[in-house]
């Protein structure tokens, strides 16, 4: 067992190794142009704040339970922050005394001024260990302060920071004088910071009170012909399609965001069916999003010569509107995803990511040839995609109007993806996914399970390409990198694999958060691999994880011991 100093230093070191990867990759000076509470933090500072806390945190695991909330306990903590400061000292002193920029370019003294506070000498280098020490303090504080609160003013906490972070999509949804009480052009007002966390603190503090009313409104049904539907349900499908109407005026931005965000929901309940209901990893799920895409690009553009005449001989017209090709869209997709499973029925985890990463490459490959540009465009890409009409005479061209049928579309995947769920297909793809031997010894008919995941993933792959295509009024072969697909499975394994809500969650997180901080697009990656690698330490089963389901009779034999396994 680590002794209380063996344990400081030892995650003192780890917190320092964070702490220089952070400051010399850039991460800090690039997240410091972003404020989040005027004049007080910045992101760059939180993200030094949450090393300092994260350090602390780690130091109180390495000790034993029993002796974290004793002086023992503060004492590692506060000790391996102290490594922490005292490192970020050293760098700061090394950055103005050595020309460290031949080896790291980001070791400035812009980041000198950020990690002293713009204040220079010993005055500085005091901040900074201050600063650093007061992440310590929150961190141990957290196991003193009595339960709830605890949890109550740490949530608050990250919710008012999330507020301020996130001001250009928080801004248009709220009223104008609210905006100006709490907001200033860059974060939030300090006033505006006290006045959220007290809100979200009252707010968390009083939800075990008001739990059981919500849990009753969750009950209560609205009867649309004859069907009902829950109420929460209901009230988001309303939101939904008020949203538009509410924040059009404030700016496509926020719409441009969340039609990005729609399109990646639409691909993540394809690849969900295929990775999460049969445990096929597909990693060259974009092909199918490729394919989408430039059957709509090809047979509604008025610039290949090829293809116009093709459509002149055949249907009497040089081309196609967009919902004549959305049937196509759905037929050339399904036969991808068929041709696709075909060869790769008897294929199983490493050798099946291979073969699809290698169609992947097939599809890119064929649509940037020199061969296959006079029907596909080649590298140049192609213009003049069909937009949406409506009884030939209203033209969706505006993000906004793309989100309804954006929202239409997630609606109709998250259908069949529930129905395939609770089907008997749905159950012979997770037993497939559980072990393929059992399964077929069982009776379920493993090829017909694998083809109908590949074909469904397919065409809701193939429906959010066409809509992207559409959207842009052009695409380009660039757009359909192998990253796509490495998003597209990022956001199920961080939303929770096989979970719909997880795919919703997923999309927000690794989507959604980087569009809103777009300035940051060159960390992306680094971030990605970070969240990964936290989600697979601390929560492997994702942010919103799967519950499992179980039959009636089941429920009315295991009963008590299925609360208790949480199962549904």
């Amino acid at each position: 067992m680590n002794t209380p100093l063996r344990a400081a230093f030892r995650a003192g070191l780890a917190g320092s190794l964070i702490a220089l990867h952070l400051a010399l990759v850039g991460m800090v000076e690039a997240f410091n142009k972003r404020e989040i509470i005027q004049d007080t933090v910045t992101l760059g500072q939180l993200l030094l704040l949450g090393v300092s806390i994260g350090t602390a945190l780690y130091a109180l695991q390495l000790i034993p339970q029993e002796r974290r909330a004793t002086r023992d306990g503060w004492l590692t903590a506060l000790v391996s922050v102290s490594v922490v400061s005292l490192t970020l000292m050293l760098l700061s002193l090394a950055i103005q005394t050595i020309n460290l920029r031949f080896m790291f370019q980001n070791a400035s003294k812009e980041l000198v001024r950020i990690l002293t506070f713009h204040t220079p000498g010993v005055v500085g280098l005091v901040k900074l260990w201050l600063f650093i020490l007061v992440g310590g303090i929150l961190g141990v504080g957290y196991l003193f302060v009595p339960r709830p609160w605890n949890r109550v003013l740490s949530i608050a906490a990250g919710a008012t920071l999330i507020m301020g972070v996130m001001r250009s999509i928080v801004t248009p949804l709220l009223p104008d004088l609210l905006v100006d009480a709490l907001y200033t052009a860059s974060g939030l007002k300090r006033i505006g910071a006290v006045v959220l966390f007290v809100l979200w603190s009252a707010i968390l503090y009083t939800y075990p009170r008001w739990k059981a009313r919500a849990q009753t409104l969750q009950t209560l049904e609205v009867r649309l012909g004859p069907r009902t539907i829950p109420l929460p349900v209901f009230l988001g499908i309303v939101v939904l399609f008020a949203l538009p109407a509410i924040l059009r005026e404030e700016g496509s931005y926020l719409f441009e965001v969340l039609d990005m965000v729609g399109i990646y929901i639409i691909m993540g309940f394809g690849l969900n069916i295929v990775v999460g209901y049969a445990g096929l990893l597909d990693l060259g799920y974009v092909a199918f999003f490729a394919i989408g895409a430039y059957t709509m690009a090809v047979l509604s553009t008025p610039e290949l010569p090829v293809v116009r005449e093709f459509l002149t001989q055949t249907i009497g017209r040089s081309t196609l509107n967009f919902w004549e090709i959305i049937p196509i869209v759905i037929v050339i997709s399904l036969i991808s995803g068929v041709l696709l499973g075909v060869p790769v029925l008897k294929t199983h985890g490493d050798y099946l990511a291979i073969i699809t990463l290698g169609f992947g490459e097939i599809i890119r490959l064929l649509v940037i040839s020199d061969l296959l540009k006079p029907i596909l465009g080649g590298a140049q890409g192609i213009t003049g995609v069909a937009r949406p009409t409506f009884f030939g005479k209203f033209v969706i061209n505006e993000s906004w109007e793309y989100f309804y049928l954006i929202v239409i579309t997630i609606g109709i995947a998250l259908y069949i993806s529930v129905r395939l769920r609770d089907s008997r297909a749905g159950r012979a793809m997770k037993a497939i996914r559980e072990d393929e031997e059992v399964a077929k010894a069982m009776g379920i008919d493993h090829v017909a399970a694998k083809l109908s995941a590949f074909a469904t993933g397919a065409v809701m792959a193939g429906l959010a390409g066409a809509l992207f295509s559409s959207r842009l009024y052009s695409i380009a072969p660039h757009s359909f990198n192998v990253l796509i697909s490495i998003n597209v499975l990022c956001l199920l394994i961080v939303g929770g694999m096989g979970s719909l809500p997880g795919v919703v969650v997923g999309a927000l997180a690794l989507v959604g958060l980087p569009e809103v901080l777009r300035e940051f697009a060159e960390f992306r990656l680094l971030v990605y691999g970070a969240a990964l690698i936290i989600m697979m330490l601390y929560k492997p089963e994702g942010l919103w994880p799967e519950r499992a389901r179980v039959s009636p009779i089941a429920k009315e034999v295991f009963g008590d011991r299925l609360q208790q396994l949480k199962i549904e």
